[in-house]
């Protein structure tokens, strides 16, 4: 698929997951329709565009990172108004009867429905979701800032905050990309001392702008190493997309220090049991957050000043802004403007 044919989204989506009233635009049920403000561009969105790998078939609308305003709901949606500023994640929604749901794990419901994958996203002037996966944002959060918590936002959030690290601990961040640069200012400003770990030198002056109080050049020296020159991480924060640095990044671990996957690739991770076992360390992963969490993560972001650092492109530019993305030129997360139509 090339990057032109992924501007081709539908401004009014439907399908049979979509339970709009025949011939109308209107929900029904618990559904409501938002219209788009702000749409983010994420990595998992590349392979939503090209349809690979993800059960989608053309033509697909991506799109799991959306900031807009209530414009219809069902006739059973209670909570929500017209006008409200909302938005809409990678948890798109879940069945609310299963186990999981039950016990308030509503990310791993089985029947979870994820924007762009089960449903039409957000990378169009409208999106119709179930009423569960609304998020309302905060006052002095603005839509294009809000976008990115429905993903990146919400993910390092609780990457960071559910690691149960101890008052004051040490916390590292591998990687300063679209998700790394959420995460640093989360550790920081939840009190930890924060360690950035990034390849060259040119980006330690923004990570410590961030919050950073240590940098790590990773291409000067083994950052897992260079962790154990300064006492041991309790928590290391894995947002990079290669698995690969996992093994030797252990080594930086303090006794029963923690490392968590948010970023990943195809590959696997080799990890020395004996290591793991000697040392008590955690070796897990973390996938989002609940529409309640978004909105607990951007409430925390509106108190202590956490933002996204973005790029506006206009919706009609989906197509440069996945080449942008392939490429790793963003700094650092994309967000599509609807709005704009020059």
């Amino acid at each position: 698929m090339s990057d032109s044919a992924v501007t081709m989204v539908v401004t009014e989506p439907r399908g049979p997951l979509h339970p709009l009233t025949a011939g109308t635009t209107t929900p029904r049920g618990r559904w409501v329709r938002v219209s788009v403000v702000a749409s983010g561009v994420c990595n998992a969105d590349l392979g939503t565009a090209a349809a690979t790998g993800t059960g989608t078939s053309f033509p697909v609308t991506p799109g799991h990172e959306v900031a807009g305003v209530v414009a219809e709901i069902g006739d059973q949606v209670e909570g929500w108004a017209v006008g409200d500023r909302v938005a809409v994640g990678w948890f798109g929604g879940s069945c609310g009867h299963c186990a999981y749901c039950r016990a308030g794990d509503v990310v791993h419901c089985a029947e979870r429905k994820i924007p762009g994958l089960s449903y039409p996203g957000g990378w169009a002037q409208s999106i119709t979701v179930p009423a569960n996966a609304l998020a309302r944002i905060p006052d002095g959060l603005g839509l294009f800032d809000a976008a990115p918590f429905g993903c990146a936002g919400v993910t390092t959030f609780n990457a960071v905050r559910k690691a149960g690290t101890r008052a004051g601990g040490r916390v590292a961040v591998f990687g300063l990309g679209g998700l790394g640069h959420l995460a640093v200012q989360f550790a920081a400003k939840l009190g930890y001392e924060t360690i950035a770990i990034a390849r060259g030198g040119a980006r330690e002056k923004l990570a410590r702008e961030l919050g950073a109080h240590h940098y790590i050049d990773s291409a000067a020296q083994a950052p897992g190493a260079a962790l154990k020159e300064l006492g041991g991480a309790d928590l290391i924060v894995y947002t990079a997309s290669s698995s690969a640095p996992v093994d030797e990044l252990l080594t930086g671990l303090s006794v029963h220090g923690q490392l968590t996957l948010v970023g990943v690739d195809a590959g696997s991770a080799t990890v020395p049991a004996a290591r793991l076992v000697m040392n008590g360390h955690t070796l897990t992963g973390h996938l989002t957050g609940s529409s309640r969490e978004t909105e607990e993560a951007m409430e925390f972001a509106v108190t202590t000043g956490v933002r996204p650092l973005i790029e506006r492109m206009p919706l009609k530019q989906a197509g440069d802004a996945v080449t942008r993305l392939r490429s790793g030129a963003p700094r650092f997360r994309i967000v599509l403007d609807t709005t704009d139509s020059e």
